[in-house]
């Protein structure tokens, strides 16, 4: 195993040797998750490349909720990591078997019984339905692969392994990309190809990281009484989880509920957001990735009790994240029509995305401060908390702020582009008054 003890040794060190890993990984899966829809656009009719990008949106939505509740497995083992508890890490992996088992049997079931009305409420073009029900219903029945394999990266990141997951994550990419090529401009099956590929892409990366760990192990002993379902377990991981899993969820249909009300500014400016919506994947990817290493380190220092080193993680994070954040908005503020070149070759599109990311970029900032807050909460099992500050500023700032300004007379995308800096803004704000709460009433403890 390449678990990484985090309790000890420089914390930067640390967090950048757990972070890069992470945000290499996460590349991966955003680059590959574009290769379906480049490669379809390039290979098959318009219909399934809307078919593509409207069911890869919600499997990525589903996606993101599946990982905020494997977070509450990433945390509680890196606390009992931290406390040397290796029994109770033992009946939390067994647990967490059972109970994602269950929650992607759950979702493959919602899935297949109500495709034709989320279908419906994307607004899928009327030609496109057919082939968004076809990819819905493949990728609904590879739940169970898509699910274990995230569930298993978070084991691994709880126990402070974060290459090896960037390895699951590699063999998936390739895997998935041939296939998207052989399915889709060989096989000609269009958006399902682009489904069949995913699905059997995340289905290899399970079966090898099984293989992985039946071979290396856990780094602790582990039976086959431990797979038994415990009940307090599970409890405890899903209190630290469903906030995350809720708030991923959430915030993501609030972007959705953002992009409708900017479609009717025009085609341009629809397109262009989507453009900038694309490049702040790739941009806040140092911030998510310090954000994650900030939890599973303040949850290691947290278990043995090590407060003041957990603290220092999450202020290292912040100082790191913040370096890449500046970076990013110096370069948006002059280069952000060549960045968004990348994803549109349409200059006028390129021009309104450049004018967007100039006040949007800020957001990259914002966000140093708040995704490595919200990894310090979770590590500590404040994670109720990180879900209520950004649920409560998504909907309070972030979309009433977007519809504002969308009503105001001759708006631009450069003043509505400063909605999501200015909610995340909201977040810190509310982050630091609850930091001082906690410090004050000595609520380390839950």
């Amino acid at each position: 195993m390449n678990n990484q003890n985090l309790l000890k040794g420089n914390v930067y060190k640390g967090l950048i040797k757990f972070a890069i890993p992470f945000m290499l990984a996460n590349l991966l899966q955003v680059l590959y998750g574009a290769a379906d829809l480049l490669v379809v656009g390039q290979f098959a009719a318009t219909a399934d490349a809307s078919a593509t990008s409207i069911g890869s949106q919600i499997m990525a939505m589903l996606t993101q909720l599946v990982l905020g509740f494997a977070t509450g497995t990433t945390i509680l083992l890196g606390q009992y990591f931290g406390a040397k508890k290796e029994k109770d890490m033992a009946k939390t992996v067994g647990t967490t078997v059972g109970l994602f088992s269950g929650i992607a049997v759950l979702i493959t079931t919602l899935l297949i019984i109500f495709k034709d009305k989320i279908i419906v409420i994307m607004n899928t073009p009327t030609e496109a339905m057919e082939a968004a029900s076809h990819y819905l219903v493949i990728c609904s029945i590879g739940t169970i692969f898509i699910v274990g394999y995230n569930v298993v990266s978070g084991i691994l990141r709880g126990l402070g392994d974060s290459k090896t997951p960037l390895l699951f994550v590699g063999i998936a990419s390739v895997i998935n990309i041939s296939l998207d090529i052989i399915l889709v401009k060989y096989v000609h099956l269009g958006a399902a190809g682009a489904a069949i590929a995913t699905v059997t892409a995340q289905a290899s990366s399970l079966a090898f990281s099984i293989l992985y760990l039946k071979k290396r192990g856990l780094g602790f002993a582990f039976s086959k009484e431990d797979l038994k379902p415990r009940r307090v377990y599970a409890k405890r991981i899903l209190k630290i989880g469903a906030p995350v899993g809720l708030q991923n969820a959430l915030v993501g249909i609030s972007f959705l509920l953002i992009t409708l009300v900017i479609n009717k500014m025009g085609l341009v400016a629809s397109v262009a957001v989507g453009v900038v919506e694309k490049l702040i994947e790739f941009l806040m990817l140092p911030s998510i990735a310090f954000g994650a290493a900030v939890a599973a380190m303040s949850a290691q220092n947290f278990g043995a009790n090590q407060l003041d080193r957990a603290k220092k993680c999450m202020v290292g994070g912040i100082a790191t994240s913040l370096i890449f954040g500046i970076v990013v908005v110096i370069v948006c503020q002059f280069q952000g029509e060549t960045l968004a070149s990348i994803f549109t070759k349409d200059s006028e599109v390129a021009k309104a995305a450049a004018m967007y990311l100039k006040t949007y970029s800020l957001d990259c900032i914002m966000v140093a401060f708040v995704f490595n807050l919200n990894g310090y909460f979770n590590g500590i099992g404040h994670s109720m908390f990180s879900m209520a500050h950004s649920l409560v500023t998504t909907f309070a700032i972030r979309i009433p702020a977007t519809i504002f300004l969308s009503g105001v007379a001759n708006v631009t995308l450069l003043t509505m582009g400063i909605a999501s800096p200015l909610s995340t803004l909201g977040s810190l704000f509310l982050c630091v008054i609850y930091l001082i709460w906690m410090e004050k009433n000595k609520k380390m403890v839950l």
